[in-house]
């Protein structure tokens, strides 16, 4: 539980209000699997402790490391572009159980169920983003497992991609293979 409300604390201070706002109520709509393991087999993404961890603890790290990377981008904390990036991590693993949550085993076409959910609810985001901060929000969630997305040709690389898509990529990767330090320390 303590990985949810970080989450939730850590978006508060570092989106826009008007992007928490929105956050908000899109999370109250969201399955609550925040708790559920990143892997449901437990085959994979373990730590070095051999847990998997918690969806929320994967989307923690990820968020913590994206806002220090930040200054990768040129980009200010508290923006529309800083909003656009952290609600990019904090949605792309939102339907990994299913689009209500329900599922026994994680679906391998999350990201393109997160990505869809998102354009199904252009005109929602359209009130916060501008067409293309959208468009690089959802292209970042759709191909955020890389090669291995749902939606990923079979010769799939970055080149002609949004630096975002990749990004948040590594950092999906880095979290899976335990390689992201937050502030705490267990």
């Amino acid at each position: 539980m303590v990985y949810k409300q970080r989450i939730v604390d850590f978006l508060k201070e570092n989106l826009t209000d008007r992007a928490f706002s929105l956050w908000d109520g899109i999370n109250r709509t969201l399955p609550d699997t925040w708790e559920k393991p990143t892997s449901s087999t437990g085959k994979y993404h373990k730590k070095l402790n051999g847990e998997v961890p918690t969806q929320a603890e994967h989307v923690y790290q990820m968020l913590y490391a994206t806002k220090k990377l930040l200054k990768l981008f040129d980009i200010e904390c508290k923006t529309i572009n800083s909003d656009k990036l952290f609600f990019a991590v904090a949605l792309h693993d939102s339907l990994k159980y299913g689009e209500l949550g329900t599922r026994k085993h994680t679906d391998n076409s999350h990201d393109r169920l997160a990505a869809n959910m998102v354009l199904s609810n252009k005109n929602t985001f359209l009130k916060l983003f501008s067409e293309e901060q959208l468009q690089v929000m959802d292209e970042a969630i759709r191909f955020h497992s890389g090669r291995w997305s749902t939606d990923a040709p079979k010769d799939f690389n970055f080149k002609g991609y949004e630096p975002t898509t990749l990004f948040i990529h590594i950092l999906d990767m880095l979290s899976t293979s335990d390689l992201i330090q937050t502030d705490i320390r267990e």
